[in-house]
């Protein structure tokens, strides 16, 4: 007959396992290591595919001129919703010997004017979901205003500064060390895409594809940033000064490398009245300046000093005049950008006129001769 387990020997209850998991952080650090490396052999592919097939690209759209690659780049920037990547391919084509150093610089010029559209795109997802047109649009428009205001002055100032030769001894690029690990990691595969065979728009739309997907690793490994909630809900009742807006506009571009994200944070703010849209000018001023940092790494990559000078000039030039406008003459700024936008919102035709003219304008620059 069985014996009862003495009470020494009784069972002890199981103790549920703890599941390993990896930290939080972990996960972000190996999303941004594998973001850095992809975003490093884009760069080599596109420059790459850039030999071949972006030569044919400009020859079959003529994209001859600075004025040309100005539409080129604004174009681009609204098929891809962003303007970092074709900054990326604008230093590419330049490195590669495709485009001049006037029309790498334009292109970069097109590609963040044509970013500011995005936010006028997110705005308007906004406004489908509920929220008061006004509101949910306006932002997208101060955006586009604010940046063409700034953007197109700078570009006449950065061309000045290109052709001038102020920046020709500068000599900043890669060090040795730094190219020797790039050229030891990436060669191989290089060499191997090289000899396979492959035809020069194939390769060319492969570093395009690697290009989108680092920036979405880099977009996974960064901090989320959420509008509706954390610190940036008290941006309308802690910050009213225009000094503020504008670092903080800078610190958070630089935190997310991405003028279209930082930006488009700005429409649910401004749709659930946390701040005032007049408030949001010095922000964009501020990001559309920081928003150069991923650049300025492609072409230290990439395009070695002539590169690295052409974006050092494109982001001191439009620094010089957004500090400019914020010490001197912002008031008188922000009224007539404020003036604009309400013109733009003021009725469905009005929008609707604005948003063609601003899809119409970089084919027009792109076909001009």
């Amino acid at each position: 007959m069985p014996q009862p387990p003495a009470s020494g020997d009784a069972e002890a209850p199981a103790v549920p396992r703890r599941s390993a998991r990896i930290p939080r952080w972990a996960i972000k650090l190996l999303l941004l290591l594998a973001g850095l490396l992809v975003f490093v052999l884009a760069l080599q592919i596109l420059k790459q595919g850039a030999r071949d097939y972006g030569r044919a690209i400009i020859q079959y759209l003529d994209v001859g001129s600075a004025t040309n690659s100005l539409g080129f780049g604004w174009l681009l920037a609204y098929i891809f919703l962003s303007g970092s990547p074709v900054a990326a391919i604008a230093v590419s084509f330049f490195a590669a010997g495709t485009i001049s150093a006037t029309q790498a610089f334009t292109m970069i010029t097109g590609s963040r004017l044509g970013a500011s559209f995005i936010v006028l795109f997110v705005g308007f997802v906004y406004y489908l979901r509920g929220h008061q047109r006004a509101a949910s649009v306006s932002i997208g428009v101060l955006a586009l205003l604010t940046t063409a205001a700034i953007y197109l002055p700078a570009l006449a100032l950065g061309y000045w500064l290109l052709t001038s030769g102020l920046f020709a001894g500068l000599q900043v690029g890669a060090s040795a060390p730094v190219a020797s690990l790039i050229d030891l990691l990436f060669d191989p595969l290089l060499s191997a895409i090289k000899h396979s065979g492959l035809p020069g728009w194939s390769v060319f739309l492969l570093g395009i594809g690697m290009l989108l997907l680092a920036f979405n690793l880099l977009d996974r490994a960064l901090p989320e940033v959420h509008a509706e909630r954390s610190s940036f809900q008290r941006i309308g009742t802690l910050v009213y000064r225009p000094v503020a807006m504008f670092l903080l506009g800078c610190a958070v571009t630089s935190l997310t490398l991405s003028v279209s994200v930082s930006l488009s944070i700005l429409v649910p703010l401004s749709a659930r009245g946390l701040v005032r849209r007049e408030n949001t000018l010095p922000y964009i001023m501020g990001a559309n300046i920081t928003t150069f940092i991923d650049t300025l790494v492609a072409a230290l990559i990439n395009g070695g000093p002539a590169a690295f000078t052409i974006v050092l000039v494109e982001m001191i030039s439009v620094a010089v005049l957004s500090l400019l406008v914020l010490s001197l003459a912002y008031r008188p700024f922000e009224r007539a950008i404020l003036r604009a936008q309400e013109v733009i919102i003021r009725s469905n035709q009005t929008l609707g006129a604005f948003l063609c003219i601003m899809l119409i304008i970089p084919v027009i620059l792109l076909l001009v001769k």
